[in-house]
C-alpha cells in the first residue's frame, strides 16, 4: 500500500451545512467512517475528494453535497446536480494495488444494485460500463478517478450520483417518493467500500450476478460497435456479437439501437 501523505498546514475543506438534518460528525458515526465532509454546494465532490487525498485523508473519507454546479461524468460530460434531488458523493479509497482498476466501475455498480433495490419499484439493472437503471431509465452512475505517486496508486476517488427524484425533461428514474438520503447512504456505503477493496478481475459469481441485471443483454447496439450485446468479460470488456465474431470492447459508450445517448442524472 502506498504511504499516506502527511497533512499540510492549510485547513481541510470544512462542512458547510447539515445533510438532511445530520451534521458531518453524526454521519461519520452513523456510517462508521473516519471523516465526512458535508457541503451545501460545490462544483464537484470529486474535486474536494482529490484535495483531501492530496492532504493525506484516510481511506473511507466521504464527501457529500446537497448540490453540484459542475458534476463530472465519463467523456468529460458535465451537468448541474440540483439541490436535494439526489445523493451526490465521492468516497476516497486507498487500495493496496491497481489490479482491479479495469473492472472497478462495473464492480461498484454491481454493489450498488442490490443496495438500491430497497428504494425502487422494480429490480435495479446495470448497463456497461457504469450506469444503473430502473424500468429502462437511468437512475445512477459511477465514475472512478485514480491518482498516482510515481508508478504506485495513491488513492481513488469513487464518485456516485443517484437520482432521488427524476430530473425534469430527461428520460431518467428516481427512487421511491419519501426515500431518506441517510437511509440510502446507510445501504450503499458498505457496498461501495466492499467493491473498492475487492482485488483482481471479475469472478464467475460477479459475472453471473451482472448478467442477471444486464439491461442491454441480447439487445442490438450501434456503439461502440454494431451488433448484439453478449455481456461482459472478466476484465470488464463489453462483449458484442458482430456477425460471426464475438468482439471485446474496453472503451466507449454503449448505445442501443433507437436509444438517445443522454439519459439523465448521476456521476
Amino acid at each position: 500500500m502506498s504511504d499516506t501523505r502527511p497533512l499540510v498546514d492549510a485547513p481541510w475543506p470544512a462542512s458547510t451545512a447539515p445533510y438532511d438534518g445530520r451534521f458531518a460528525e453524526d454521519l461519520a458515526a452513523i456510517l462508521s467512517l473516519p471523516r465526512v465532509v458535508a457541503l451545501e454546494e460545490v462544483a464537484s465532490t470529486l474535486d474536494v475528494a482529490h484535495e483531501l487525498g492530496e492532504r493525506g485523508a484516510p481511506a473511507g473519507t466521504l464527501v457529500v453535497a446537497d448540490a453540484q454546479t459542475a458534476g463530472r461524468g465519463r467523456l468529460r460530460r458535465s451537468w448541474r446536480s440540483e439541490r436535494g434531488a439526489g445523493v451526490w458523493l465521492t468516497m476516497l479509497e486507498r487500495p493496496p494495488g491497481d489490479d482491479a482498476l479495469g473492472v472497478l466501475a462495473l464492480r461498484l455498480a454491481l454493489g450498488l444494485a442490490p443496495a438500491l433495490d430497497a428504494f425502487t419499484t422494480s429490480p435495479v439493472q446495470l448497463k456497461w460500463p457504469n450506469d444503473v437503471f430502473v424500468d429502462g431509465k437511468k437512475l445512477a452512475g459511477v465514475l472512478v478517478e485514480a491518482r498516482w505517486r510515481g508508478p504506485r496508486l495513491d488513492w481513488l476517488a469513487v464518485g456516485v450520483g443517484i437520482n432521488v427524484r427524476a430530473p425534469d425533461g430527461l428520460r431518467a428514474a428516481g427512487l421511491v417518493p419519501g426515500t431518506s438520503r441517510i437511509d440510502v447512504l446507510r445501504a450503499i456505503v458498505p457496498a461501495l467500500r466492499g467493491a473498492a477493496a475487492a482485488p483482481g478481475i471479475l469472478s464467475r459469481d460477479e459475472l453471473a450476478r451482472f448478467a442477471a441485471r444486464d439491461f442491454a443483454l441480447g439487445q442490438r447496439c450501434v456503439a461502440p460497435a454494431i451488433g448484439v450485446v453478449a455481456g461482459i468479460d472478466v476484465d470488464g470488456a463489453l462483449l458484442v456479437d458482430e456477425g460471426d465474431e464475438r468482439a471485446k470492447h474496453h472503451a466507449g459508450s454503449l448505445i442501443l439501437e433507437g436509444e438517445v445517448n443522454s439519459l439523465g442524472g448521476s456521476e
